[in-house]
């Protein structure tokens, strides 16, 4: 029998909920365990680390697993198999938001492999389980005795009636105009993630600053969790450094190296350090006796590389392309440049290029997220491809990856604040962004392409939108703020901070870390320079298009949206969808009917809207008493006939009303087939009209 432990909790209140952390019950195996409980959400979060690092890789492995499980919201999965399939997009950025703040704390140089997985079983839908998981992670790799040094603490924040609001229900986040999260050790901030309805830079800071110091409880319960049921640190030192090796290479490449990174383009500076990179790897090693390795050459020319631009950067010296340190590179700018897309747009910002379009749709082009809180329809979708060719290298082509799911999610929150309502612009959207060159922040370029696609396909959106990354470089107390970061300054630097708004407030902000975190004043500094930024590049944009073009593509859908009784959707349907399906292929026309009598009557020309528009009407009109209808008779009968005056609806005319004359039979005056004009004389309570074709012209 397995040894019986009890378990060990801590709880603290986290705004409006009471958040509970407990090991020492369940996933015993893993190297850290812990459920956290937030109102009835509940998060198995488990850290396993190798105890040997492969020798072949030169990379740090972490995984993280964000897992959905469906019982945890008593629903059994959708599709043939009823099982959880592949990860939902939820599912991918919330293993991204769990991944980034908790990436830098692990030491340079350690190549042990990690995985988190962090397990949903039980879901509230109005307490979302991202910042219990992000929780759960920070204490099961703080209990598992791994080199990580943290613990980081996460929450989220919401705005709302100017106030600050810890930790929002799905409810409020709905009235909220900001929906962020942040996450910290206890000293500094490491990660940003944020949707926000044009706020200013202030407040977005206090945001910010609110989060990290709300996020002080949860670090103090982490902490004194590990205090009690900790497992003891792994015995790990970081390789010592190979003077001989830093030497060796500096002497060999640092004067040509430096040299190279003043070359501005991307493509010729790259080429010229390889070929310093080959030189230096076949003078030290290869050979007889090589000096060294391959490998450790390699890294150590990587190390070379990061200390000279950085170095420069300090220094206040020009970048790699030769711009200061504030300075937005040339944007070239096109819209309209697709014939047959409903909008389209090439933006252009130095070695960035993003071809957006936008394909405008009707309700049914919608798409169903089958979430774990249940199913719904989005009518706004945002998709972002990175193919290879973009940075000049071959590679797989496939379905999207992590990174491009995570950047088409951050570009859709800096666009989202300004769309349309559907109800006064009833088309479902999609935005595209194709990166057909990159070199920094296409995700920015995607934002600016998006805005000029959906401006180009006559989409009123509230305002133009612009995005710009800005990096960072810190040495100690010294620290520099990039504005529109290239991809080396990226890779090289120690913060990719992208903000994305209007002229009036900030849309989206996202931040990312490589230290052990940023203060106040870097931030605000940040943000300040980004805001010049995104104004300049605004500028740029309204040179070209300043606002959605009043008439939309002729290729796209025009939509007419009338209201019916929704007792008359039966008759508007028929049975078997006879009657709906006859106006659509008779028409060419789309049309989507709601259940509270919203039609929508899509067509490409407006003439077979229209048409579809009048069948409509017809067939859900009331019959007005004393109106005059131009009708068919339907049949004959010995006593009148019946005539349709309209679509499914028959009234009588009596033998006594056909004529001012006398008529002996209905057959001598009437024949089934012919149109008639009458006039409706009554409707009784079952509905049944009474016609009449006396002095109708006269009437």
């Amino acid at each position: 029998m397995g040894t019986i432990v009890s378990a060990i909790k801590k709880s603290f209140a986290f705004g409006q909920h009471q958040v509970t952390l407990e090991t020492g019950e369940m996933a015993r195996q893993a190297d850290g365990a812990v459920v956290v409980t937030m109102g009835d959400t509940v998060v198995l979060v488990t850290a396993v680390g190798r105890k040997q690092a492969d020798p072949n890789k030169d990379f740090f492995p972490l995984t993280v697993n964000y897992v959905e499980k469906t019982y945890a919201a008593g629903r059994i999965p959708g599709g043939f198999f009823k099982r959880e399939g592949r990860p939902s997009e939820k599912e991918t950025l919330t293993s991204r938001l769990i991944d980034r703040p908790i990436r830098p704390l692990f030491p340079e140089g350690f190549f042990n492999e990690i995985q988190v997985v962090a397990t949903v079983v039980s879901l509230n839908p109005e307490i979302d389980a991202d910042i219990p998981a992000m929780l759960g992670a920070s204490a099961a790799l703080a209990l598992s005795g791994v080199p990580f040094m943290g613990p980081i603490g996460a929450a989220k924040v919401g705005y709302i009636d100017g106030q600050y609001v810890l930790n929002p229900t799905g409810k409020q986040l709905k009235t909220s105009k900001l929906d962020l999260v942040v996450a910290g050790t206890a000293e500094a901030v490491l990660m940003v993630e944020s949707e926000a309805d044009r706020l200013p830079e202030d407040v977005m800071l206090g945001a910010v600053v609110f989060g990290h110091e709300q996020m002080q409880v949860a670090i103090k319960a982490i902490n004194e969790l590990k205090a009690e049921a900790g497992k003891p640190a792994w015995d790990w030192a970081p390789a010592p450094a190979n003077s001989a090796l830093e030497a060796a290479v500096a002497a060999n490449a640092k004067s040509a190296l430096t040299e190279a990174y003043q070359i501005f383009d991307k493509q010729q500076r790259r080429n010229r350090i390889q070929e310093i990179k080959t030189a230096a790897l076949t003078a030290l090693a290869t050979g007889e006796a090589p000096q060294f390795t391959a490998a450790d050459v390699s890294k150590e020319f990587a190390n070379l590389e990061y200390h000279i631009v950085r170095d420069r950067v300090i220094a206040g010296q020009p970048r790699i392309d030769g711009r200061d340190m504030k300075t937005v590179r040339p944007i070239t700018i096109k819209t309209g440049v697709l014939p047959r897309t409903h909008g389209s747009a090439l933006f252009t910002r130095g070695e960035t290029q993003a071809l957006v379009t936008t394909t405008l749709g009707t309700g049914r082009d919608a798409q169903i997220i089958d979430a774990l809180t249940g199913e719904r329809k989005e009518p706004f979708m945002f998709h972002y491809n990175f193919p290879p060719f973009s940075v000049g290298e071959t590679g797989m082509m496939g379905s999207p990856k992590r990174r491009e799911i995570g950047h088409g999610n951050l570009a859709r929150r800096g666009i989202n604040a300004v769309m349309p309502d559907m109800t006064t612009f009833p088309y479902v959207i999609r935005v595209v962004s194709e990166i057909l060159e990159s070199n920094g922040s296409s995700s920015m370029a995607s934002v600016c392409g998006s805005s000029l696609a959906l401006m180009d396909a006559g989409v009123p959106i509230k305002a133009s939108v612009a995005g710009v990354a800005m990096g960072l470089v810190k040495e100690g107390d010294k620290f520099q703020v990039l504005t529109d970061i290239l991809g080396d300054e990226d890779h090289l630097g120690d913060m990719d901070f992208k903000v994305a708004g209007t002229r009036d407030g900030v849309t989206a902000l996202q931040m990312d870390i490589k230290i052990n975190g940023i203060t106040k004043e870097i931030m605000q500094t940040a943000l300040e320079q980004a805001k010049a930024g995104r104004l300049h590049i605004l500028e740029q944009m309204d040179k070209i298009l300043p606002q959605a073009r009043p008439q939309m593509s002729e290729w796209a859908p025009s939509i007419i949206t009338i209201k019916i009784d929704p007792e008359k959707i039966r008759e508007v349907i028929g049975k078997g969808g006879a009657v709906i399906r006859a106006i659509t292929e008779e028409t060419g026309t789309t049309i989507d009917i709601e259940n509270d009598g919203t039609v929508k009557i899509a067509s490409v020309d407006g003439v077979s809207g229209r048409e579809a528009q009048r069948r409509i009407e017809l067939i859900t009109a009331e019959v007005e008493v004393g109106r005059v209808y131009e009708g068919r008779v339907a049949r004959l009968m010995d006593f009148g006939a019946f005539v349709t005056i309209l679509p499914g609806k028959d009234g009588l005319v009596h033998i006594s009303q056909i004529s001012e004359e006398r008529v002996e039979r209905v057959s001598d005056k009437l024949k089934e087939g012919d149109v008639v004009r009458v006039k409706v004389l009554e409707v009784d309570r079952q509905g049944r009209v009474r016609l009449s074709m006396r002095n109708v012209d006269a009437a």
